[in-house]
Protein backbone atom coordinates (compact mmCIF):
# COMPACT_ATOMS: atom_id res chain seq x y z
CA UNK A 1 0.00 0.00 0.00
CA UNK A 2 1.02 3.25 -0.97
CA UNK A 3 0.22 7.17 -1.02
CA UNK A 4 0.43 9.34 -3.36
CA UNK A 5 3.82 11.03 -3.69
CA UNK A 6 2.49 14.50 -1.10
CA UNK A 7 4.07 17.09 -3.40
CA UNK A 8 0.95 16.71 -5.29
CA UNK A 9 -0.97 18.27 -2.69
CA UNK A 10 -1.26 21.98 -2.56
CA UNK A 11 -1.44 21.93 1.23
CA UNK A 12 1.59 20.47 1.83
CA UNK A 13 4.14 22.44 4.49
CA UNK A 14 6.97 22.04 1.55
CA UNK A 15 10.10 22.55 3.70
CA UNK A 16 8.56 22.97 6.44
CA UNK A 17 9.55 19.65 8.59
CA UNK A 18 13.07 20.46 7.61
CA UNK A 19 13.69 23.85 8.64
CA UNK A 20 11.66 23.60 11.83
CA UNK A 21 13.94 20.77 13.11
CA UNK A 22 16.83 21.97 12.37
CA UNK A 23 16.17 25.66 13.73
CA UNK A 24 15.41 23.95 16.86
CA UNK A 25 17.83 20.76 16.56
CA UNK A 26 21.02 22.48 17.53
CA UNK A 27 19.71 23.89 21.39
CA UNK A 28 18.10 20.13 21.61
CA UNK A 29 20.91 18.06 20.63
CA UNK A 30 22.97 19.85 22.72
CA UNK A 31 20.62 19.60 26.09
CA UNK A 32 21.30 15.94 25.27
CA UNK A 33 24.71 15.91 27.02
CA UNK A 34 23.47 14.00 30.07
CA UNK A 35 21.10 11.69 28.61
CA UNK A 36 23.64 8.90 26.87
CA UNK A 37 21.42 5.78 27.84
CA UNK A 38 21.16 3.73 24.40
CA UNK A 39 24.06 1.66 24.19
CA UNK A 40 22.61 -1.07 21.71
CA UNK A 41 21.92 -0.62 17.93
CA UNK A 42 18.38 0.10 15.98
CA UNK A 43 17.47 -3.55 16.15
CA UNK A 44 16.64 -3.17 12.04
CA UNK A 45 17.68 -6.38 10.93
CA UNK A 46 15.41 -9.37 10.76
CA UNK A 47 17.62 -12.59 10.56
CA UNK A 48 19.43 -12.03 7.01
CA UNK A 49 21.53 -8.50 7.58
CA UNK A 50 24.59 -8.49 7.64
CA UNK A 51 25.04 -5.97 10.38
CA UNK A 52 25.25 -6.26 13.99
CA UNK A 53 22.31 -4.35 15.44
CA UNK A 54 20.56 -7.50 16.22
CA UNK A 55 23.05 -10.10 16.93
CA UNK A 56 24.71 -9.19 20.36
CA UNK A 57 22.38 -11.57 22.51
CA UNK A 58 22.23 -15.25 22.24
CA UNK A 59 19.25 -16.72 24.44
CA UNK A 60 19.57 -15.53 27.64
CA UNK A 61 16.65 -15.67 29.94
CA UNK A 62 16.21 -13.68 33.27
CA UNK A 63 13.07 -14.00 35.85
CA UNK A 64 12.13 -11.35 38.00
CA UNK A 65 13.34 -8.85 40.07
CA UNK A 66 16.27 -7.70 37.29
CA UNK A 67 19.31 -5.98 38.63
CA UNK A 68 20.07 -3.31 36.33
CA UNK A 69 20.79 0.83 37.45
CA UNK A 70 17.80 2.59 39.31
CA UNK A 71 15.59 -0.51 38.92
CA UNK A 72 16.41 -1.58 42.07
CA UNK A 73 16.30 1.68 44.19
CA UNK A 74 12.48 2.98 46.05
CA UNK A 75 10.64 0.97 47.49
CA UNK A 76 9.88 -2.03 45.55
CA UNK A 77 7.37 -3.56 47.97
CA UNK A 78 5.15 -1.39 48.20
CA UNK A 79 3.36 -1.18 44.35
CA UNK A 80 2.80 2.09 44.45
CA UNK A 81 2.74 3.82 40.92
CA UNK A 82 6.27 5.70 40.48
CA UNK A 83 6.65 9.27 39.55
CA UNK A 84 7.04 10.21 36.08
CA UNK A 85 10.82 11.28 36.72
CA UNK A 86 11.67 7.46 37.49
CA UNK A 87 11.21 7.12 33.90
CA UNK A 88 12.28 10.24 32.42
CA UNK A 89 16.15 10.54 31.31
CA UNK A 90 18.38 12.84 32.81
CA UNK A 91 20.03 15.81 31.59
CA UNK A 92 19.07 19.75 30.67
CA UNK A 93 16.37 18.85 27.80
CA UNK A 94 14.21 16.84 29.84
CA UNK A 95 14.04 18.97 32.13
CA UNK A 96 12.56 21.18 29.45
CA UNK A 97 9.86 18.42 28.70
CA UNK A 98 6.34 19.68 28.45
CA UNK A 99 3.01 18.40 30.37
CA UNK A 100 2.31 14.92 29.30
CA UNK A 101 -1.01 13.74 28.00
CA UNK A 102 -2.57 10.04 27.42
CA UNK A 103 -2.89 6.75 30.01
CA UNK A 104 -0.95 6.63 32.93
CA UNK A 105 0.22 3.37 34.37
CA UNK A 106 -2.45 4.30 37.39
CA UNK A 107 -5.28 4.05 35.17
CA UNK A 108 -5.09 0.76 34.24
CA UNK A 109 -5.24 -2.79 36.72
CA UNK A 110 -2.37 -3.48 38.28
CA UNK A 111 0.46 -6.23 36.32
CA UNK A 112 0.21 -9.97 38.75
CA UNK A 113 1.31 -12.53 37.76
CA UNK A 114 4.10 -14.86 35.38
CA UNK A 115 4.80 -13.64 31.58
CA UNK A 116 7.00 -14.94 29.73
CA UNK A 117 8.18 -12.18 27.36
CA UNK A 118 10.79 -12.78 24.08
CA UNK A 119 12.42 -9.69 23.81
CA UNK A 120 14.11 -9.23 20.33
CA UNK A 121 16.72 -7.12 20.38
CA UNK A 122 16.19 -5.05 23.28
CA UNK A 123 18.12 -1.40 22.53
CA UNK A 124 21.04 -2.02 24.57
CA UNK A 125 19.22 -3.40 28.02
CA UNK A 126 17.01 -0.28 27.94
CA UNK A 127 13.87 -2.40 27.41
CA UNK A 128 14.84 -4.52 30.39
CA UNK A 129 15.24 -1.77 32.51
CA UNK A 130 11.64 -0.65 31.71
CA UNK A 131 10.48 -4.23 33.13
CA UNK A 132 12.21 -3.40 36.19
CA UNK A 133 10.52 -0.45 36.29
CA UNK A 134 7.25 -1.91 35.77
CA UNK A 135 8.53 -5.02 38.38
CA UNK A 136 9.20 -2.16 41.00
CA UNK A 137 5.70 -1.31 40.58
CA UNK A 138 4.18 -4.03 40.80
CA UNK A 139 5.65 -6.83 43.33
CA UNK A 140 2.95 -9.24 42.14
CA UNK A 141 4.01 -9.51 38.45
CA UNK A 142 6.84 -11.97 37.47
CA UNK A 143 7.94 -11.33 34.26
CA UNK A 144 10.24 -13.91 32.86
CA UNK A 145 12.24 -12.65 29.83
CA UNK A 146 14.20 -14.22 26.91
CA UNK A 147 16.63 -12.03 25.22
CA UNK A 148 17.68 -13.03 21.37
CA UNK A 149 18.46 -11.68 18.07
CA UNK A 150 14.96 -10.90 16.57
CA UNK A 151 14.82 -12.85 13.58
CA UNK A 152 15.75 -16.39 16.18
CA UNK A 153 12.84 -15.00 17.97
CA UNK A 154 10.74 -14.79 15.01
CA UNK A 155 11.54 -18.67 13.95
CA UNK A 156 11.62 -19.88 17.35
CA UNK A 157 7.79 -18.84 17.75
CA UNK A 158 6.81 -19.95 14.70
CA UNK A 159 8.26 -23.33 14.99
CA UNK A 160 7.03 -23.54 18.64
CA UNK A 161 3.27 -22.58 17.44
CA UNK A 162 3.30 -24.70 14.37
CA UNK A 163 4.05 -28.25 16.79
CA UNK A 164 1.66 -27.00 19.09
CA UNK A 165 2.06 -24.05 21.60
CA UNK A 166 4.76 -21.82 22.10
CA UNK A 167 6.01 -20.77 26.01
CA UNK A 168 6.03 -17.29 24.92
CA UNK A 169 3.38 -14.88 25.77
CA UNK A 170 4.16 -11.68 24.66
CA UNK A 171 6.79 -11.14 21.40
CA UNK A 172 8.40 -7.99 22.13
CA UNK A 173 10.85 -6.86 18.63
CA UNK A 174 12.53 -3.94 18.39
CA UNK A 175 11.85 -4.49 14.20
CA UNK A 176 8.47 -4.47 12.68
CA UNK A 177 9.45 -6.87 10.05
CA UNK A 178 10.09 -9.77 12.47
CA UNK A 179 6.31 -8.97 14.42
CA UNK A 180 5.15 -8.92 10.63
CA UNK A 181 6.21 -12.36 10.03
CA UNK A 182 4.96 -14.22 13.13
CA UNK A 183 1.51 -12.62 12.45
CA UNK A 184 1.38 -13.72 8.60
CA UNK A 185 1.49 -17.15 10.55
CA UNK A 186 -1.12 -17.03 12.55
CA UNK A 187 1.13 -17.44 14.89
CA UNK A 188 -0.68 -13.77 17.32
CA UNK A 189 -4.26 -12.87 18.41
CA UNK A 190 -5.54 -9.56 18.14
CA UNK A 191 -5.23 -6.69 19.96
CA UNK A 192 -8.48 -4.80 21.57
CA UNK A 193 -9.04 -1.22 19.75
CA UNK A 194 -8.59 -0.08 23.52
CA UNK A 195 -4.78 -1.07 23.61
CA UNK A 196 -4.17 0.23 19.79
CA UNK A 197 -6.36 3.15 19.28
CA UNK A 198 -3.76 5.26 20.48
CA UNK A 199 -1.62 4.60 18.43
CA UNK A 200 -2.05 6.35 14.57
CA UNK A 201 -2.70 3.22 12.20
CA UNK A 202 0.23 2.81 10.33
CA UNK A 203 1.81 1.17 13.11
CA UNK A 204 -0.70 -1.36 14.12
CA UNK A 205 -2.02 -2.44 11.00
CA UNK A 206 -3.82 -5.07 11.28
CA UNK A 207 -4.25 -5.18 15.14
CA UNK A 208 -2.17 -8.43 15.90
CA UNK A 209 0.85 -5.97 17.14
CA UNK A 210 1.76 -2.60 18.15
CA UNK A 211 4.10 -0.02 17.58
CA UNK A 212 6.14 1.15 21.17
CA UNK A 213 8.95 3.11 20.20
CA UNK A 214 10.32 4.65 16.40
CA UNK A 215 12.94 5.40 14.47
CA UNK A 216 12.70 7.79 11.89
CA UNK A 217 15.09 8.12 8.78
CA UNK A 218 17.53 11.42 8.57
CA UNK A 219 20.34 12.79 7.29
CA UNK A 220 23.15 14.06 9.65
CA UNK A 221 25.22 16.44 8.23
CA UNK A 222 28.13 18.66 9.77
CA UNK A 223 26.82 22.19 10.09
CA UNK A 224 30.67 24.18 9.86
CA UNK A 225 30.30 22.34 5.88
CA UNK A 226 27.20 22.34 4.73
CA UNK A 227 24.10 24.60 4.75
CA UNK A 228 20.94 23.06 5.47
CA UNK A 229 19.17 24.64 2.44
CA UNK A 230 21.71 23.00 0.24
CA UNK A 231 20.20 19.09 0.97
CA UNK A 232 17.41 17.85 -1.17
CA UNK A 233 14.10 17.12 -0.01
CA UNK A 234 13.82 14.00 -1.71
CA UNK A 235 16.27 11.42 -1.08
CA UNK A 236 15.78 10.20 -4.59
CA UNK A 237 17.45 13.77 -5.53
CA UNK A 238 20.75 13.18 -3.92
CA UNK A 239 22.30 11.29 -6.92
CA UNK A 240 22.11 14.60 -8.33
CA UNK A 241 23.42 16.85 -5.22
CA UNK A 242 26.81 18.16 -6.17
CA UNK A 243 27.53 19.80 -3.10
CA UNK A 244 27.42 16.29 -1.95
CA UNK A 245 29.39 14.28 -4.25
CA UNK A 246 32.10 12.18 -2.63
CA UNK A 247 31.42 13.80 0.65
CA UNK A 248 28.57 10.95 2.04
CA UNK A 249 28.23 7.63 4.17
CA UNK A 250 26.52 5.22 4.32
CA UNK A 251 26.12 1.70 6.19
CA UNK A 252 24.80 -0.73 3.97
CA UNK A 253 25.28 -3.89 6.20
CA UNK A 254 23.29 -2.41 8.77
CA UNK A 255 19.53 -3.71 9.18
CA UNK A 256 18.28 -0.29 9.42
CA UNK A 257 19.31 0.71 5.76
CA UNK A 258 18.38 -2.10 3.86
CA UNK A 259 14.73 -1.59 5.70
CA UNK A 260 15.26 1.50 4.52
CA UNK A 261 16.68 0.12 1.04
CA UNK A 262 13.29 -2.06 1.00
CA UNK A 263 10.92 0.52 1.50
CA UNK A 264 12.38 1.94 -1.58
CA UNK A 265 11.87 -1.21 -3.55
CA UNK A 266 8.53 -1.84 -2.27
CA UNK A 267 7.25 2.22 -2.67
CA UNK A 268 8.96 2.86 -6.02
CA UNK A 269 10.15 -0.36 -8.19
CA UNK A 270 12.91 -2.70 -8.71
CA UNK A 271 14.33 -0.39 -11.02
CA UNK A 272 14.09 2.44 -9.62
CA UNK A 273 16.38 1.93 -6.24
CA UNK A 274 18.83 0.31 -8.53
CA UNK A 275 19.34 3.44 -10.57
CA UNK A 276 19.47 5.19 -6.84
CA UNK A 277 21.95 2.81 -5.53
CA UNK A 278 24.00 2.99 -8.68
CA UNK A 279 23.76 6.71 -8.53
CA UNK A 280 24.99 7.09 -5.04
CA UNK A 281 28.14 4.90 -6.13
CA UNK A 282 28.47 6.84 -8.91
CA UNK A 283 28.42 9.85 -6.38
CA UNK A 284 31.26 8.68 -4.38
CA UNK A 285 29.69 8.09 -1.40
CA UNK A 286 31.77 6.25 1.65
CA UNK A 287 30.99 2.78 2.88
CA UNK A 288 31.24 2.64 7.12
CA UNK A 289 30.11 -0.58 9.70
CA UNK A 290 26.74 1.03 11.21
CA UNK A 291 24.90 3.86 11.13
CA UNK A 292 26.38 5.38 14.62
CA UNK A 293 29.97 5.69 12.34
CA UNK A 294 28.85 7.37 9.88
CA UNK A 295 27.11 10.34 12.00
CA UNK A 296 30.34 10.17 13.77
CA UNK A 297 32.46 10.75 10.72
CA UNK A 298 29.79 13.54 10.11
CA UNK A 299 30.06 15.23 13.62
CA UNK A 300 34.39 14.73 12.61
CA UNK A 301 33.89 16.75 9.49
CA UNK A 302 35.55 13.17 7.74
CA UNK A 303 32.14 13.46 5.34
CA UNK A 304 29.50 16.36 5.22
CA UNK A 305 26.36 14.07 5.27
CA UNK A 306 24.90 10.42 5.37
CA UNK A 307 21.96 8.17 5.83
CA UNK A 308 21.16 7.09 9.47
CA UNK A 309 18.40 6.51 11.96
CA UNK A 310 17.70 9.45 13.77
CA UNK A 311 18.93 8.94 17.01
CA UNK A 312 22.23 8.34 16.21
CA UNK A 313 23.24 12.23 15.54
CA UNK A 314 21.75 12.71 19.47
CA UNK A 315 23.97 9.76 20.49
CA UNK A 316 26.83 11.67 19.14
CA UNK A 317 26.02 14.92 20.70
CA UNK A 318 25.51 13.29 24.07
CA UNK A 319 28.81 12.37 23.98
CA UNK A 320 30.06 15.57 22.16
CA UNK A 321 27.95 18.58 23.07
CA UNK A 322 29.86 20.86 20.64
CA UNK A 323 30.07 18.58 18.02
CA UNK A 324 28.93 19.79 14.72
CA UNK A 325 26.37 17.83 13.76
CA UNK A 326 22.48 18.37 12.99
CA UNK A 327 19.79 16.75 11.44
CA UNK A 328 17.57 16.80 8.17
CA UNK A 329 14.64 14.93 6.97
CA UNK A 330 13.56 14.37 3.80
CA UNK A 331 9.94 14.40 2.76
CA UNK A 332 7.53 11.92 2.17
CA UNK A 333 8.81 8.28 0.12
CA UNK A 334 11.56 5.95 1.37
CA UNK A 335 13.29 8.66 2.45
CA UNK A 336 11.18 9.49 5.90
CA UNK A 337 10.50 6.14 6.53
CA UNK A 338 9.82 5.79 10.47
CA UNK A 339 10.73 1.84 11.35
CA UNK A 340 9.16 0.40 14.54
CA UNK A 341 9.45 -1.30 17.50
CA UNK A 342 7.02 -3.21 19.02
CA UNK A 343 4.64 -5.75 20.47
CA UNK A 344 2.36 -8.73 20.45
CA UNK A 345 0.60 -11.59 21.94
CA UNK A 346 1.19 -15.53 20.89
CA UNK A 347 -1.22 -17.36 20.22
CA UNK A 348 -1.89 -20.19 22.54
CA UNK A 349 -1.18 -18.07 25.78
CA UNK A 350 -2.52 -18.80 28.88
CA UNK A 351 -2.42 -15.32 30.44
CA UNK A 352 -4.01 -13.33 27.84
CA UNK A 353 -5.31 -10.91 29.78
CA UNK A 354 -2.18 -10.23 31.49
CA UNK A 355 -0.20 -10.02 27.84
CA UNK A 356 -2.66 -7.51 27.06
CA UNK A 357 -2.17 -5.16 29.72
CA UNK A 358 1.33 -5.41 29.86
CA UNK A 359 1.62 -4.27 26.09
CA UNK A 360 -1.07 -1.57 27.33
CA UNK A 361 1.36 -0.47 29.63
CA UNK A 362 3.81 0.26 26.82
CA UNK A 363 1.76 2.93 25.46
CA UNK A 364 0.94 4.67 28.84
CA UNK A 365 2.72 7.90 29.10
CA UNK A 366 5.19 6.72 31.39
CA UNK A 367 6.89 4.29 29.15
CA UNK A 368 6.50 6.32 26.37
CA UNK A 369 8.18 9.13 28.14
CA UNK A 370 10.94 6.21 29.27
CA UNK A 371 12.01 5.48 25.09
CA UNK A 372 11.77 9.49 24.39
CA UNK A 373 13.99 10.16 26.88
CA UNK A 374 16.18 7.33 27.45
CA UNK A 375 16.17 5.64 24.01
CA UNK A 376 15.61 9.12 22.31
CA UNK A 377 13.29 7.09 20.20
CA UNK A 378 9.44 8.69 18.86
CA UNK A 379 7.15 7.82 20.71
CA UNK A 380 3.29 6.39 19.62
CA UNK A 381 0.94 7.95 21.38
CA UNK A 382 0.37 12.03 20.26
CA UNK A 383 0.29 13.24 24.31
CA UNK A 384 4.64 12.70 24.33
CA UNK A 385 6.62 14.58 22.27
CA UNK A 386 9.60 13.28 21.02
CA UNK A 387 13.20 15.08 22.21
CA UNK A 388 15.37 17.64 20.92
CA UNK A 389 13.49 19.46 18.71
CA UNK A 390 12.50 16.89 16.74
CA UNK A 391 9.59 17.03 14.58
CA UNK A 392 6.65 14.94 15.02
CA UNK A 393 5.81 11.84 13.35
CA UNK A 394 2.71 13.94 11.25
CA UNK A 395 5.45 16.36 10.44
CA UNK A 396 7.45 13.95 8.84
CA UNK A 397 4.78 12.70 6.45
CA UNK A 398 6.19 9.38 6.60
CA UNK A 399 4.85 6.83 3.52
CA UNK A 400 2.10 4.79 3.87
CA UNK A 401 3.91 1.69 4.08
CA UNK A 402 2.35 -2.17 6.16
CA UNK A 403 6.17 -2.51 7.98
CA UNK A 404 5.49 -6.07 8.03
CA UNK A 405 6.33 -5.88 4.55
CA UNK A 406 9.77 -5.19 5.40
CA UNK A 407 10.62 -8.65 6.31
CA UNK A 408 10.80 -8.71 2.29
CA UNK A 409 14.27 -8.62 2.73
CA UNK A 410 16.14 -10.79 0.55
CA UNK A 411 15.41 -9.07 -3.07
CA UNK A 412 16.50 -6.13 -1.14
CA UNK A 413 19.92 -8.24 -0.46
CA UNK A 414 19.98 -9.65 -3.87
CA UNK A 415 19.64 -6.14 -5.32
CA UNK A 416 22.30 -4.46 -3.15
CA UNK A 417 24.80 -7.34 -4.21
CA UNK A 418 24.42 -7.49 -7.35
CA UNK A 419 25.20 -3.63 -8.03
CA UNK A 420 27.71 -4.10 -5.99
CA UNK A 421 26.58 -2.52 -2.30
CA UNK A 422 26.89 -5.60 -0.13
Amino acid sequence: MTRDDASEHSDRPTGRTRRAVLAAGTVGLAGLAGCSALSGGDGGGNGTTTGTETGTMTGTETTGNATNGTAQQGNAATGEALPIEEYRGSGPLVQQRPSLSGTSIQDLPPLSGELTIYLGGGEGGLYTNLISLLERTYPDFEPRTRLAPTSQLANTIIQETSAGSSPADVFWSVDAGSLGVVAERNATVALPQRVVESVPQQFHPREDWVGVAGRARSVPYNTDQLDRSRIPEDVLAFTNANVLQGNMGWAPSYGAFQAFVTAMRLLTSRGRTKRWLNGMQEQGIRTFPDEFLVSNAVADGEITAGFANHYYALRVQAARPNAPIDLAFTEGGPGALINVSGAEIIEGTQRRQLATNFIHHLLTIEAQEFFATRAFGYPMIPGVPPVGGLPTIDELQPPQLDLARLSNLQPTLRLMREVGVL
